[in-house]
């Protein structure tokens, strides 16, 4: 396989159904037609939540061991079909075919620690008897799922976020409905490819393509009992705002930033801020975008990150040699380029990068940046870093809190006490040391705070979000 097929069906009630080829899906690199996926209108939607609604008794009732065997099987099926889904996501979302290789693992990853885990979903014996008039009771409590399950996964990570949903919905035993991202969708249509075989009840599950009016109709329809978003922040707050009583989880985004300390090792720090700030053009909610570094380090940082960004190869996406293809649409280019000439017009200094060809923007550093500005203070989501230096650790802490996001940052210390006191001061969901923020394995606890969202991903902690606590109290 080197192209998509020419059309993809949807799967309501986890049934293929080609209603239409509405939705036109455009090969990101070349802005060519790729192909055609059908999409789902109310009436479906509608129909899909009444269906999930109805499955949700069998679902629940599903041992565990037979849940664990739909998961493993995708595993294997996935496995089986692992350069097909990369060229999937090359075309679909430009995405390098070496990243994109690195998300179907993450995929496979993601489906097998879900396999794991929906053996594990346990309770508790609580003993009441912490005063006399609990004398000869006895408690005990577990987890049911929480019933029909809405799921909504954005463009640039189009199969493994559609996994950190999915997996976690089947290991819980909760019938779902998703709704992909319009310019993605068939990552997650290729999921539900391989779902049809997993022996998982009927009427239990959908992929849904749909206008974004859908995904209101996922939001307020009260027969769902708890909404899973990623996405824009503009979007999620809104769509929670409209959830009424049911549970909301939100992953939003953020603008990472990065701390290099005094004593850092630039051979090992600047091929991972290269890797952090521009893997997948920038597209990820925890790529690199503020860095600040000790001034006993920064000139010399400065000039390597420099030549390291301006090494990385932007062009065709399914060249194993390129780092940086298209951005998700010439739009977006164009606001990032004019984010950057903002900058500069005042008063920073472009240290590399910056102008677009197209969708296609070069690995972009810049330093002196005012702090007002959208490149510090709102989400990017392209290939573009800033750089700031610091004197004393405390402010280069204060420096990250600043921001309205929190949702993860790195720190690049030798220092054992900061290292702590890092992960004590900042408020984000999670600090890596020695490392990027970029950095992710699919069982951690995902998520953040602040503007970066409510609730964690990672697919215990999924399964947490998608059950509920029922407790048991026995009179003896």
């Amino acid at each position: 396989m080197d192209k998509l097929r020419p059309e993809y069906p949807y799967y309501l009630g986890g049934a293929a159904q080609q209603p239409n080829v509405d939705l036109v899906v455009y090969d990101k690199y070349s802005g060519a037609e790729a192909t055609r996926v059908a999409m789902a209108d109310a009436a479906a939607i509608d129909e899909a939540i009444a269906l999930a609604a109805g499955a949700a008794g069998a679902m629940a009732a599903m041992p565990a061991y037979e849940r664990q065997a739909a998961l493993q099987g995708c595993v294997r099926r996935f496995e089986a079909r692992q350069e097909e889904l990369a060229l999937a996501l090359c075309i679909e979302a430009g995405k390098p075919i070496k990243d994109s290789r690195g998300e179907v693992t993450r995929l496979i990853d993601t489906f097998r620690v879900a396999a794991e885990e929906s053996t594990r979903i346990v309770g508790e014996v609580l003993p009441l008897d912490i005063s006399p008039r609990a004398h000869g009771y006895r408690g005990q409590w577990k987890r049911v799922p929480i019933g029909p399950v809405s799921l909504i996964s954005p463009f640039n990570f189009p199969l493994n976020l559609a996994a950190h949903k999915i997996a976690p919905a089947i290991a819980a035993g909760c019938p779902f409905v998703l709704k992909p991202a319009s310019l993605t969708p068939v990552g997650a249509l290729l999921i539900g490819e391989v779902l049809v075989d997993a022996g998982l009840p009927a009427g239990s599950w959908s992929i849904l393509p749909c206008p974004r009016e859908g995904a209101s109709q996922l939001t307020t329809d009260e027969r769902l009992k708890l909404l899973s978003f990623t996405g824009s922040g503009e979007v999620g707050w809104a769509l929670k705002a409209k959830a009424g009583k049911k549970k909301v989880v939100l992953e939003l985004g953020g603008n990472a930033a990065c701390i290099v300390d005094a004593g850092a090792d630039l051979a090992t720090v600047v091929p991972r801020l290269a890797f952090g700030a521009y893997y997948q053009s920038g597209q990820s909610c925890i790529s690199v975008q503020r860095i600040f570094v000790h001034r006993s380090l920064y000139a010399e940082l400065r000039e390597k990150l420099v030549a390291a960004a301006m090494a990385l190869k932007v062009g065709d996406p399914r060249d194993e040699a390129t780092t940086l293809g298209p951005l998700i649409s010439e739009k977006e280019a164009r606001r990032i380029e004019g984010w950057v000439r903002e900058a500069v017009a005042a008063g920073a200094t472009l240290l590399c990068g910056g102008t677009r060809k197209g969708a296609m923007m070069p690995a972009t550093l810049l330093e002196d940046v005012p702090e007002a500005l959208p490149l510090c203070t709102e989400e990017v989501f392209g290939p573009v870093a800033t750089l700031a230096p610091f004197d004393d650790f405390e402010d280069a802490l204060a420096a990250v809190n600043a921001s309205k996001f929190g949702l993860q940052a790195g720190v690049f210390t030798n220092d054992l006490q900061h290292a702590y006191r890092a992960w004590d001061a900042l408020e984000v969901g999670g600090v890596i040391i020695n490392d990027v923020p970029s950095w992710r394995v699919d069982h951690m606890p995902y998520g953040g705070v602040k503007e970066s969202g409510l609730g964690r991903e990672g697919v215990r902690f999924a399964i947490e979000d998608m059950t509920e606590i029922r407790l048991l109290v026995l009179r003896l």
